[in-house]
């Protein structure tokens, strides 16, 4: 791919005049302050939208609203540090980004790789081969949008690749025809509402999901599911073998397996969906378990090879997740067509990676 762009947003951001501010607080902030602190990149201060600002401070700052803001730096710029897909925060963040220079850092959901410069021109060969086993433009379109804007932290890049999520069951994933379905990280049933409207066959519903408040909604979502759908909820975590792990209990969305304890780490109990299924076919899968999708996905591995399901893994946890998890897919059953799609979101989160046999 011709990438078009000479350097990375670290490496400009460490030559910036102008005064260099956060906007919002929480996790994706603290992982943008780190970052700048390793690259002495100074951050001038932190702000927030206007009528969000209630005197509070952030990493000994007083957080300013961006009016505040506006005034006290004039022109600066801004380095977005929150996660939405929401339409009036999107709308809003593009109209701060059209009087200041704006970028969305590329900080990895796990893990502490960045995909800078050096990541990329390191992973190249890897991104080459996905991209030549893609199956159409606009897959290669997507991601190559998204490796610019991960270096770039342009969003512009990721405006240029959308994708409207409702057409996709039925272009991509022929949902009409699917009767069982494997969720692997089920959350408390966000997926399977989404699906069934276009899933009129299907029957049978297979649910993984870890933390025990989102297991808890989950099997309340499964009592009000008509009598002709079954839905076997699991409190598991997806994983490549039986095993018990440590799993983030503080009810974050984004809450993720680790082998080793630490403060909110609560044990759970983890399973191969081989072993579940115990030869068992499913008609699709869909991988979204917070950075251990290569682990789930070596644990699908007969069934991938014997069934071909269909597969919608994510794509956007770990910096290596866009070439290692479709590698890893097409070097189980190369009869996979690969697709890339990208919904609407700031950053790269919801992009995903679509696997379907025509067997």
């Amino acid at each position: 791919m011709e990438l078009n762009l000479t350097k990375d947003l670290w490496s400009y951001l460490e030559t910036a005049q102008k005064p260099i501010l956060l906007y919002g607080m929480g996790n994706g902030a603290d992982k943008i302050i780190r970052v700048c602190e390793q690259k002495n990149i100074p951050i001038a201060d932190c702000f927030a939208s206007d009528g969000f600002v209630r005197g509070h401070s952030f990493h000994g700052k007083r957080v300013l609203s961006y009016s505040e803001a506006k005034e006290k730096h004039g022109s600066f710029i801004v380095l977005l540090s929150f996660a939405t897909s929401l339409p009036d925060v999107l709308e809003n963040i593009r109209k701060i980004a059209a009087e200041n220079e704006l970028y969305a850092p590329d900080v990895p959901v796990f893990g502490d790789t960045l995909f800078d410069m050096d990541f990329y021109l390191a992973h190249k060969d890897e991104i080459e081969k996905v991209l030549a086993l893609l199956a159409d433009e606009k897959s290669r379109e997507t991601l190559e949008n998204v490796i610019r804007y991960k270096i770039s932290g342009d969003i512009s890049y990721l405006d240029a690749c959308e994708s409207e999520e409702e057409p996709l069951f039925d272009t991509l994933l022929n949902a009409s025809t699917i009767e069982s379905y494997a969720d692997l990280g089920a959350y408390n049933g966000d997926t399977v509402r989404k699906l069934l409207p276009h899933a009129p066959k299907l029957t049978e519903i297979l649910a993984l999901e870890p933390d025990a408040r989102n297991f808890r909604k989950l099997e309340e979502y499964g009592n009000t599911l008509d009598a002709s759908i079954r839905l076997t909820a699991l409190n598991l975590g997806a994983w490549s073998h039986e095993d018990e792990l440590y799993f983030d209990a503080s009810g974050n969305r984004n809450a993720n397996l680790s082998a080793t304890s630490g403060k909110k780490m609560k044990k759970v109990d983890v399973n191969s969906l081989d072993n579940i299924l115990a030869g068992k076919s499913m008609d699709y899968i869909k991988y979204d378990v917070e950075g251990s999708e290569k682990e789930a996905l070596e644990g699908s591995r007969k069934t991938i090879k014997s069934y071909a399901p269909r597969l919608l893994v994510s794509l956007y946890h770990r910096s290596e997740d866009i070439f290692s998890l479709p590698l890893m897919i097409h070097e189980m059953n190369p009869a996979y067509k690969l697709y890339v799609r990208k919904l609407r979101y700031i950053p790269a989160w919801d992009l995903n990676l679509y696997a379907i046999s025509e067997d």
